[in-house]
C-alpha cells in the first residue's frame, strides 16, 4: 500500500485547508497520509520563494482573488470553523521544532499534534509567538508542552527539522502544501483531484 506524504507547516492557511479534507480523501482511497513537518520559511529561503502575501502585495486584485479562492474552498468543503489568523504572518519555528520533536519521540502522535496546531492557528486565531499561549493550548490538548518546548531548543531536534526541510527542497518542494504520491509531486490545494487520481493509479 502506498503512503502519500504531506509536506506541511502550521503557518500555511492552505496547508490547514488540505489537512481538513485529507480524511475524506483517505476514506475514498484507503490510504493514510504521512505528515512531514518542514519549515516553510526555510523552504522559502532555500528556493528564493515568498509567501503570496508578500509576493503578490503589489499586484492589483491578486490578493483579493486569493481570498475569493479560499472562501470558495471553505464553502465547498464545509470548513466553517476557518478564520484568518489576525497575527499572520507568524514565525512558526518554535512550533515546527516541537512538531519535529514529536516526530522523533512519539511519531504516532504527530498527526494529532499537527491537528491541534492547525486548530489553534486557523480556527482559534491564537498568537503562537507567545510561549505561554503555546503551552496552554497544547497542554489542554493532552501534550506535554513543557517537555516539547524544551526539546525544541535541543540540537537533535533543530537538526531534524533542518534535515526535513532541506530534503524536501532537494526533492523539488518550493512551497506548501506539497504532497508526494510516490515520486510524483503536487503543490497547492487545487491539486486534490489530481492527487486522488494518482493514488488510484499507483494503487
Amino acid at each position: 500500500m502506498i503512503e502519500p506524504e504531506f509536506i506541511t507547516d502550521l503557518g500555511s492557511p492552505n496547508a490547514y485547508l488540505v489537512h481538513k479534507v485529507l480524511p475524506k480523501l483517505e476514506s475514498r482511497t484507503g490510504v493514510s497520509f504521512r505528515y512531514n513537518p518542514c519549515l516553510l520559511g526555510g523552504v522559502f529561503k532555500e528556493t528564493g520563494n515568498q509567501s503570496p502575501y508578500y509576493a503578490f502585495a503589489d499586484i492589483t486584485n491578486k490578493l483579493d482573488y486569493e481570498h475569493i479562492e479560499i472562501r470558495r474552498f471553505v464553502s465547498e468543503h464545509g470548513l466553517d470553523a476557518f478564520q484568518f489568523n489576525p497575527h499572520f504572518p507568524m514565525n512558526t519555528l518554535p512550533l515546527m521544532r516541537m512538531a519535529a520533536a514529536v516526530e522523533l519521540d512519539v511519531p504516532d502522535r504527530l498527526r494529532a499534534f499537527m491537528d491541534v496546531g492547525f486548530v489553534g492557528m486557523w480556527e482559534l486565531g491564537l498568537d503562537f509567538t507567545q510561549a505561554e499561549v503555546i503551552r496552554a493550548h497544547f497542554s489542554e490538548a493532552g501534550f506535554d508542552a513543557d517537555t516539547l518546548l524544551a526539546r525544541a531548543g535541543e540540537t537533535e531536534v533543530k537538526a531534524h527539522l533542518v534535515a526535513n526541510t532541506q530534503d524536501a527542497v532537494a526533492r523539488g518542494v518550493f512551497g506548501m502544501p506539497t504532497i508526494f504520491v510516490g515520486d510524483e509531486m503536487f503543490f497547492g490545494k487545487e491539486r486534490l483531484a489530481q492527487i486522488e487520481a494518482e493514488i488510484i493509479r499507483q494503487s
